[in-house]
């Protein structure tokens, strides 16, 4: 017959062990799927291979320019994700309807709820056809 208190205190140990590994380990967060901002451009993002590199499109709701919004490829690079649960990422996007290519780069987050958010920062530079306009095309 075994005593019951030892077994309790073993079944309490591994139980609360469980318990505070999953709360000490992040959510991992998934680049992979449909992403939508605040002001309504979304973008689809391919699986993340082994390496960490992505494609996909971009739909911007937002442009100066009078021609026709038209979604866009963009490429890109995450760290592994075996590597970090919430992984900085960056990607490239090639506007087919200006002449412009913007650059992305982030962080993934999980927030407490489990919901995955993108925090970005850009930067997009617009042909200018000479030198002395380079001031205005970031």
């Amino acid at each position: 017959m075994v005593p019951a208190a030892p077994f309790l205190l073993v079944l309490f140990l591994a139980l609360g062990a469980h318990c505070l590994a999953t709360e000490l380990v992040p959510s991992r967060c998934n680049l992979s799927g449909n992403w939508k901002n605040d002001l309504g451009s979304n973008m689809t993002i391919s699986q993340v291979n082994e390496k960490g590199d992505f494609f996909g499109i971009y739909y911007t709701a937002v442009s100066s320019t009078t021609k026709k919004i038209e979604p866009s490829p963009l490429l890109g690079s995450q760290k592994l994700p075996y590597q970090l649960y919430q992984p900085t990422f960056g990607f490239t996007v090639h506007w087919t309807f200006a002449e412009s290519i913007t650059v992305f780069t982030g962080q993934c987050f999980v927030d407490n709820d489990g919901k995955e958010i993108l925090k970005t920062m850009w930067l997009l530079r617009s042909h200018v056809k000479k030198y002395e306009d380079d001031w205005e095309a970031t």
